[in-house]
Formats: structure tokens, sequence, C-alpha cells
């Protein structure tokens, strides 16, 4: 800018100076500038473009290709649910007095959690109970007829007819007394059933009735989960599931004992890997038609309770072991329309695209199965800084930062 600036002041000096000589000196004079304002220029320009050659090249993070043996998983998304789910219903219909558990801890087996009014069922019992006096009194009234007209109807000083009269009603108190007991028994139940208690060891619901509430053996008052094995189930498709029959199949018969052979990893939802190992408990007994896919039951230790019924993750298994695969970082691969790709960088530090071939993720890893050699370096951080053939400026990858 400051040379167009001295160039015009130039050439306005020399209009004035040419002004006053002969048209062969001005000639002359014009030449001369002419001759300076093009050697300005050019330097101008080599100037600029010296300053674009002296860029420096564009800082990249590279890995190498790793070669080993790995582990191929499958996952699948699973859902936890409890290994058993007991309902919490009364056995009697009555009027709520009390809840004696607090919602969402551990309860039990036999604990009583709610109880229901029980006068009325103390009244039927006493009543039972009375009923029962009566027919024992009966029946001992009948054995006492017995005894008495046995001698006098062998004497012939009875009719034999009034004896076997006496007998009948002897059997008949006794099935009185009989029938008088499994009432009482029953009466003693529906006492006992005013306590509602917990069927299960496991993790206490929310309550569903409320404190007066008239309840029957059709209302759900809470549910108990056990969690502690917890269940996981996820759906497998038909040509999974026969990568695992032979284990499933040596569960269901027992061959392998239950939680002997545990083969299954759960990842959270948050990513991270819980640290107990779970078993296969069971299939579905059929694949569904319309999925194609077969509904299968695993199971992992809870002793913390950690776990709960309805969270969400993946269980994964090994299905299998890759012989000197090659490895890069999940983030060093591009995926274009189908199609993937990596950033090489040679020797020289010159980037190139490479097309390849990917297998099975493992971890942070990808198998790369075509398009690239061991020891070779792809770039994992700032691939776009690189352009196909370009110089760029190496440093290692920071593995333990990916993910972050």
């Amino acid at each position: 800018m400051h040379i167009r600036h001295d160039l015009y002041r130039l050439e306005l000096q020399t209009e004035r100076a040419v002004s006053c000589q002969t048209p062969a000196s001005r000639l002359r004079r014009r030449e001369g500038i002419l001759i300076l304002v093009f050697a300005l220029t050019l330097a101008t320009g080599c100037g600029k473009k010296e300053a674009v050659v002296a860029a420096a090249p564009p800082e990249v993070e590279v890995a190498a290709v790793v070669q080993q043996d790995v582990s191929l998983y499958t996952e699948f998304i699973a859902t936890l649910d409890g290994y058993v789910n007991a309902q919490i219903q009364p056995q009697v219909t009555g009027y709520l007095t009390r809840q004696n558990y607090q919602e969402g801890t551990v309860v039990q087996k036999g604990e009583v959690l709610f109880e229901i009014d029980p006068r009325p069922f103390e009244a039927a019992l006493q009543q039972i109970k009375g009923q029962l006096a009566q027919a024992e009194a009966q029946l001992g009234k009948t054995r006492l007829d017995v005894s008495r007209d046995t001698p006098l109807a062998k004497e012939s000083a009875i009719p034999q007819a009034q004896l076997d009269n006496d007998i009948q009603a002897n059997q008949a108190a006794q099935a009185m007394v009989a029938a008088s007991k499994a009432q009482v028994e029953q009466a003693q139940l529906n006492l006992e059933f005013t306590k509602v208690r917990s069927l299960v060891n496991g993790v206490a619901g929310l309550a569903k009735g409320q404190i007066g509430d008239l309840v029957g053996p059709t209302t759900i008052l809470t549910t108990v989960s056990q969690v502690e094995p917890i269940k996981a189930y996820f759906a497998i498709s038909e040509q999974e599931y026969l990568k695992f029959a032979e284990r499933i199949s040596a569960v269901a018969e027992g061959r392998t004992r239950m939680g002997e052979r545990r083969v299954l990893e759960l990842i959270l939802s948050d990513g991270t890997v819980y640290p107990h190992k779970g078993w296969v408990v069971l299939a579905d007994r059929q694949v569904d038609v319309k999925t194609g896919t077969i509904r299968v039951a695993g199971a992992f230790d809870n002793p913390r309770g950690i776990l709960r019924p309805g969270m969400f993750g993946r269980v994964r298994a090994v299905t299998g072991i890759a012989k000197a695969a090659l490895l890069v970082p999940q983030r060093s691969v591009v995926e274009a329309q189908g199609s993937y790709s990596v950033v090489v960088v040679d020797s020289n530090n010159q980037a190139s695209i490479r097309p390849v071939k990917i297998g099975e993720r493992v971890g942070q890893m990808w198998v790369i199965t075509d398009g690239l050699k061991s020891g070779e370096q792809v770039i994992a951080e700032g691939m776009q800084k690189a352009r196909e053939g370009s110089t760029v400026r190496p440093k290692q990858f920071n593995f333990a930062g990916q993910g972050e």
C-alpha cells in the first residue's frame, strides 16, 4: 500500500518536471520511471509468494496400526427386570388400617407390609368356634346313645332300628365336627390374612393402596422385586441364537448348572462395564415369527442392589477370536455413503486418503480387514487439516483422552 502511494507521488513529480523539458528528455525520463515501477511491482509479488511457501504444515495426531489377537463380541440391547416380581394382593376383603414398610426399601419374605381391620374376622372366628363346640357336644351325645343302646338291642330290649338310628346320628355328628374344625381353620387363616406379607426377599415398590381403602383379592397393593440376582432380557436373531444354542441347551437340559458359565457382560447406560459377569438363564420356547428374534434372559449378581428393574443397558458376549487382527482407533475411520476410509501419514509426513474395509468394533478400536498394514500411521485427530498429498506435522495420539 505504501509503495502505491510512493509511485503516485513520483508520477506527479515527474509530470511537473517533464513539463519543462524537451520532448526527447521527457520520453527517456518516462521510460525510466516505467522500468522502476515494474521492478517494484515484481518485488512486491515475490514477497507475497515467499510468505505463502513459508507457512508451517498443520499439526495432527497419529496412531500406529496395531496387530494382535482380539476377542469378538456381539452386543444386544437389554432391559433389566426382577428375578421374581411378586404382586402383593390381600386374600380377604376389608379396610386398610396400616402400612408397615417404607416404600423403595428392602423387605424380607414374610414381613408384614399392610394390615387390614381384623375385627370382623375375629368375630367370625369366635362364631365358628361356637359352632364347633355345639358339634362336639352333639357328637358326645350320639356316642352315649350308641353305647347305651348296643347291649339293649342285643337283648332285644329295643328294636334294632333304634340302634341303627343312633349309629347314623353319631356318624353325622362326627362329620359335623370335622366340618366345623375346617371352618375354624379357614376363619383363623382369614384372620392371619389381614396381615399382608411379602412373598419374597426384595425391594418393595410404591404403595398403590392407601389407609382407609376397601381392598380385596383383586387389589394390587404393591410389588416386591427380587433383585439379587437380577435378570436382563434381550432379543437375538435366529442366526445369533445358533452361535449360543449349545450353551443355552446345556442349561435347559441340566447338563450345565445355572450360573456355572459366566459369559455375559453388562454395559450400563453411562458406558461403564458392570463388574460382575452374568450367565444365561433361559431362552424362550420359540422364535418370534414377526421379528425373527428369540427372547433370552440372563442373570447378574447384584449384591449392593445398584441394578433395578426397568434399567436399560447392553449385554455382550464373546462370539469368536480374530487372529492377528489390525486395529485402529474408531475416530480414525471416516464413513461416507457406505464406504470407509482413513488418512495415512507416510515416512515423509505426507497425508493420503486410503479406502479400507472394516470388521468388528473392539472397545475404542476398530478391526480393519483390508487396506492397511501393521505399523502404518493413521490420523486420529485433525483429519480436517490434512489434504491429499499435503505435508503434516504428526505427533502421537493420546488414547487416554479418547472418549472424554
